[in-house]
């Protein structure tokens, strides 16, 4: 039973993850019934610890505390600053005696420094899951998650998905019930649909001064067309396995790859900026039908169209 919570005051901490996890865990609603915690800040030297915003946090607690706890959660920090070898010695036997370690973002490096991550499921924030798997090999990382379990280590991706992990914890620990009234009182979606490839930056688009940018510019302007590799390569003036060869030295992928890609791109834009029907949408992009709309959207995104534009869509106008 989860009872005793420390979480880690890092240097360079990010005070948003570290708030998180002293409202899940660091406030007392025993009065409305909610599970109380036996709750810690720590840090390597228990004393204050600056932020990267700035500001100090003081821990009253060292890595002695450590030793009782049940959870030990660790926020994101500068990944490219070492740890103390000390505190990833702490979180090794923390875990051999049976404690969770909690990461989110690129709290995950120290859970890599202290090699926890080896031969486990993991994530982090997207923008940082080709570092961790450079440094951390023996890994298996994961980039389109919210949040990955392999008890006793549980990693988060970046920021919010602090809220989605740990009311994972929650839920695992006390059911759903006591999950969702938290999620209603810290005014969160109890669970959020998809992954992180929704919240990724989509992609510059390469230089257009090769031979097909010419089709290339035809290609999205006509991406509602029945469009087949051999029409596209008839429309360059080459054989279809020249175009295909020369698409993927130019765009470093195959014809129908890049023209799917454009096509969901097509699709969020609309999704996003208009209130059209998602039937018209998926017709203008290019996909027929709504059902292979979210086929697409799901291998894409890890989302379904609906979703994707409850989370990003403008609100409608009012009068």
């Amino acid at each position: 039973m989860l009872r005793d919570v420390a979480v880690l005051a890092l240097e360079g901490a990010h005070a948003f993850e570290l708030g998180v996890f002293c409202e899940v865990f660091g406030i007392d609603r025993g009065d409305d019934a909610f599970p109380v915690y036996d709750f810690a800040l720590v840090s390597a030297t228990g004393d204050s610890v600056p932020t990267r915003h700035g500001f100090e946090v003081r821990a009253r607690h060292g890595l002695e505390r450590l030793a009782s706890a049940d959870l030990i959660c660790v926020p994101a920090y500068d990944p490219c600053v070492r740890q103390p070898d000390a505190l990833a010695d702490s979180l090794r036997a923390a875990v051999r005696r049976g404690a969770r370690v909690l990461s989110i973002c690129t709290g995950v490096f120290l859970l890599g420094q202290a090699g926890l991550l080896d031969g486990r499921r993991c994530t982090t924030h997207w923008r940082f899951t080709g570092e961790l798997a450079r440094r951390h090999p023996e890994a298996r990382v994961e980039s389109d998650v919210l949040y990955v379990d392999e008890d006793p280590v549980i990693t988060g991706a970046g920021t919010a998905a602090a809220v989605d992990t740990c009311l994972h914890l929650i839920r695992k620990e006390h059911g759903s019930a006591v999950a969702n009234a938290l999620a209603h009182r810290m005014v969160a979606p109890p669970h959020r649909d998809g992954g992180q490839r929704q919240y990724r930056e989509r992609p510059v688009p390469r230089d257009r001064t090769g031979s097909l940018a010419p089709v290339l510019a035809w290609i999205e302007a006509n991406l509602d067309r029945d469009l087949t590799v051999e029409g596209m390569a008839r429309h360059a003036g080459l054989s279809p396995r020249t175009f295909a060869r020369h698409f993927r030295q130019e765009t470093g992928t195959t014809p129908l790859q890049w023209l799917t890609g454009q096509r969901v791109l097509l699709a969020q834009h609309h999704l996003e900026t208009t209130h059209d029907p998602v039937a018209a949408i998926a017709h203008r992009a290019g996909f027929g039908s709504i059902d292979n709309l979210r086929h697409h959207f799901a291998r894409r995104l890890g989302t379904t169209p609906q979703a994707y534009r409850h989370t990003f869509a403008d609100p409608p106008a009012t009068a």
